[in-house]
């Protein structure tokens, strides 16, 4: 039988220094693999809520780009709208930009527009203005901001009109001025039917009627 001996006075015998420095090691092993079992779990579930999370502002935020392009206007450069009246006369609107409005897709807002109306025909007639609405559903065409109205016999300036694409006669409530086949005329109102034969002046009506030489 050995008996385990230290040289130095206190100290523990040889033998147990390397059990004892096993038995730390392998404490030491098993705090970590303690400390791995509950931090891997943590760390795979903090990646999956990163992920989720990551997928979800995704969405959120583009939902309302999604949206908003949607409800953007539709906006056409130098459109032509082409089609005949009642009376078969072709006509041809043309403006700088034409926008359909969000609310109301049949209403096309324009800027600048133009109307020929029989160009080249016997009843031929003009129409421009610094804005425009066109309704597609009914025909119409609103004209505002420095009407220029002119015809083969007359020539007139007024602040607004309303040209019916479908019948051919144009109206409007605003002043009116300017020379026809007699001489000058100034009104409130007006109306032209007919294939433009029939012009109605109202309101205030003054004419200065040119002698026929």
């Amino acid at each position: 039988m050995t008996l385990a001996h230290s040289p130095v006075p206190g100290q523990p015998p040889r033998a147990v220094q390397p059990r004892r420095t096993d038995f730390e090691r392998w404490r030491r092993r098993s705090r970590l693999i303690r400390t791995l079992r509950v931090a891997l779990p943590a760390t795979i579930a903090v990646i999956f809520l990163g992920l989720a999370g990551s997928v979800a502002w995704s969405t959120y935020t583009s939902q309302p780009k999604q949206a908003k392009s949607t409800d953007e206007p539709i906006r056409l450069v130098t459109p032509r709208f082409v089609g005949r009246d009642d009376k078969g006369r072709p006509f041809v609107l043309t403006a700088e930009s034409a926008t359909r409005d969000r609310l109301d897709y049949q209403r096309v807002i324009l800027k600048h527009p133009a109307l020929v109306l029989d160009e080249g025909g016997p009843d031929q007639m003009r129409l421009n203005g610094a804005d425009g609405v066109f309704h597609e559903q009914n025909g119409k065409l609103e004209l505002s901001g420095g009407v220029h109205m002119q015809d083969t016999k007359s020539t007139f300036e007024t602040a607004s009109s309303l040209f019916d694409t479908k019948t051919g006669e144009v109206v409007g409530s605003g002043p009116i001025q300017g020379a026809g086949g007699l001489g000058e005329i100034q009104a409130k109102s007006y109306g032209v039917y007919g294939k433009g034969e029939r012009m109605v002046f109202q309101g205030g009506v003054h004419t200065r009627i040119q002698p026929k030489k």
